[in-house]
């Protein structure tokens, strides 16, 4: 079976490293996954007003979540927390109440930086966020990734051995995650039908 994972690249610049990162899965992802980027550069700024009117931009990035069967945030760390431009972006998915479109989307979280943290901090942020939002998470392996452009070209190729098997094992991972996380949705499960499960 193929999974559909969209990923969200939290910064907006041209010349991101975690959008080098990005093309860095992509080429070590599973062949099991099918990733496609789900672009937040055109939204507005969240406006509770807007909720029920949205614009083209708003439509089209809540029907590419939901289309996916996975969701990979890849982002940098903005003053130890999430960057404006994704939380606007996941503020946006979640509503208007009701119509959340990030539940029950099996997450992986991941990013780059040049220092030593490699955006650990935001990682936390993220975690709380998305717990709030029914998205389950892949909780281990953890990958902060210290980005070193001798490491990463420009189109992805990782010239770094253990650096590329351990993102490709990062990928394998959360393949295995979606794979277990949407059979356990699949009518008859436990869980699908004790009402005590579901919230």
């Amino acid at each position: 079976m193929t999974y559909r994972i969209g990923y969200l690249i939290g910064s907006l610049a041209s010349d991101s490293i975690n959008r080098v990162l990005s093309k860095a899965l992509v080429k070590l992802a599973p062949d099991d996954l099918e990733m496609f980027e789900i672009p937040i550069r055109d939204l507005p700024i969240y406006n509770r007003d807007d909720e029920y009117s949205p614009g083209p931009a708003v439509t089209a990035f809540k029907q590419a979540v939901e289309s996916a069967d996975g969701l990979l945030f890849i982002s940098p760390e903005y003053n130890r927390s999430i960057p404006g431009a994704l939380k606007n972006a996941i503020d946006i998915g979640s509503r208007p109440w009701g119509q959340n479109s990030f539940a029950r989307k099996p997450t992986g979280i991941i990013g780059a930086s040049a220092g030593a943290i490699g955006t650990a901090v935001m990682q936390s942020s993220m975690r709380s966020v998305l717990s709030f939002l029914d998205a389950p998470q892949l909780n281990a392996p953890e990958a902060y990734i210290h980005f070193d452009p001798e490491v990463f070209a420009a189109d992805g190729t990782v010239s770094n051995e253990s650096t590329a098997q351990f993102l490709a094992h990062y990928m394998s991972e959360y393949s295995a995650f979606v794979a277990r996380v949407l059979s356990s949705a699949l009518p008859g499960h436990m869980g699908d039908s004790d009402p005590e499960v579901m919230h």
